[in-house]
């Protein structure tokens, strides 16, 4: 009966606890989750199976490896969030699955990435051809991100966190030349200088980065 009670109240604790470590995580879709958000999640699911399995085991011993989980995802959330280089390791990037009605055949399969997930995921957006498709993206998260011909086209940041996006550059039919030209004419030389940047409208709209406080 006393273990009965142990179990009970530490199941409410740790519920609790995990609630709170997860409210500071951040607000995620359970599909939006990064690679790293998916390990500590699991991660700390399994601390706390093991904590309530075993009565006999000090509450804090279980608690200490969930307080060291969410340290880890907070430090390499700031990391990635300063590094997008980091941030492309570990989260990946999206790939372009359709383009013009064409499937990247290549792609899919770098991905792993196979037609009946591709066709599953476009019936669940109503798209009912391949053709009726400008451009497809496979995000990191796995959802799939389709424009279809009738809609505007996607508008791809061509620099990020002062880095030039060159792929985002091919998919445009543009050049790094061209951008540094547009760039000039807005009187900027130096990309590091810029948050975010995206041609629009045929017209490049410029984020430059905050002034460090």
């Amino acid at each position: 009966m006393n273990d009965l009670l142990i179990i009970a109240f530490r199941t409410v604790f740790l519920y609790f606890v995990i609630l709170i470590i997860f409210r500071l995580m951040g607000k995620r879709e359970v599909g939006e989750l990064s690679m790293i958000d998916l390990v500590i999640f699991v991660l700390i699911a399994e601390v706390a199976a093991f904590a309530i399995d075993d009565p006999q085991r000090k509450l804090f011993e279980s608690v200490l490896p969930m307080i060291m989980l969410l340290v880890i995802q907070v430090v390499l959330s700031y990391i990635t969030l300063k590094n997008k280089k980091i941030r492309d390791l570990i989260d990946g990037d999206p790939v372009t699955i359709i383009r013009d009605g064409v499937i990247m055949e290549s792609e899919m399969r770098k991905q792993r990435y196979n037609l009946n997930d591709l066709f599953q995921q476009l019936r669940e957006q109503q798209v009912g051809s391949v053709q009726q498709v400008s451009y497809a993206f496979l995000e990191p998260s796995g959802n799939l991100s389709v424009f279809v011909k009738d809609e505007d086209p996607p508008t791809l940041p061509l620099i990020i966190d002062g880095e030039i996006q060159e792929r985002h550059l091919k998919l445009m039919q543009r050049t790094e030349e061209w951008l540094m030209e547009k760039l000039l004419e807005q009187n900027i030389t130096d990309v590091t200088e810029i948050f975010y940047c995206c041609f629009e409208k045929n017209e490049l709209n410029i984020q430059k980065k905050e002034a460090a406080s």
